[in-house]
């Protein structure tokens, strides 16, 4: 199954521009937080839970 097939929204950063560089884009289901290429959306994408994605951000931000 693709990562189009899943029935998920996915969500591009505000931060993204559409020169074509490297970006995310991530989708939230009931339990868990979806990370895909968006230059390559055909391919398996990252799947995490809230908490996992939550110390994520924290990080990121950090």
């Amino acid at each position: 199954m693709s990562a189009e097939d899943t029935g998920l929204t996915w969500y591009k950063s505000s931060y993204s521009g559409n020169e074509g560089g490297a970006c995310v884009e991530v989708a939230v289901s009931t339990a868990m937080v979806h990370v895909r290429d968006s230059k390559n959306r055909c391919r398996p994408h990252l799947s995490v839970n809230a908490k996992g994605w939550a110390a994520f951000v924290d990080f990121a931000a950090g």
